[in-house]
């Protein structure tokens, strides 16, 4: 009964504070799918859209209320050494700099994140290529991930979108 009670006093409380949960339907998730993405016109560009899309539960039908521009820049090092002096593992890190516009103009808001991950070298080509791209696609995965989070951060800090 006791935990019952502090229970409805603290829902009491949140609710008089202005707490809005950010996934609730006036927080800054529900703004997230009227975002409308534009990468470079690269292989790590088409990858990052195409996971920023998916983050962001993008609706096709409805117009977007923000375009969000990215620009990406990789850097590739090798890790450790075979006896032949050639690489075992490559790290690759990905920066990302992003710039969310309002569609009925105002002042953008912007942002960068980096992203690391690693892939084993192959002998094989085929194999090396294959390995190289699943980093960069694992690469655009954490980089649309942590772009998300920085969405999230900066729309729950502005006005809601008519």
């Amino acid at each position: 009964m006791r935990r019952l009670l502090a229970l409805t006093v603290l829902a009491a409380s949140l609710s008089a504070c202005g707490f809005t949960p950010l996934y609730g339907e006036a927080g800054a998730g529900s703004s997230l799918s009227r975002i409308a993405v534009s990468t470079e016109d690269t292989r790590l560009g088409y990858r990052l859209r195409e996971h920023l899309e998916d983050a962001l539960a993008r609706d096709a039908a409805r117009p977007p209320l923000w375009r969000l521009q990215t620009t990406v820049e990789q850097s590739r090092r090798p890790l450790g050494r075979r006896v032949d002096d050639t690489a075992t593992r490559y790290e690759l890190t990905v920066r990302g700099a992003w710039t969310l516009t309002p569609v009925s103009g105002g002042t953008p808001l912007g942002g960068t994140e980096t992203v690391t991950t690693t892939y084993a070298a192959a002998d094989q080509p085929y194999a090396a290529i294959a390995a190289q791209q699943d980093g960069e696609d694992r690469a655009a995965a954490a980089l649309a991930r942590q772009i998300r989070l920085d969405l999230l951060r900066a729309l729950s800090r502005t006005p809601p979108q008519p």
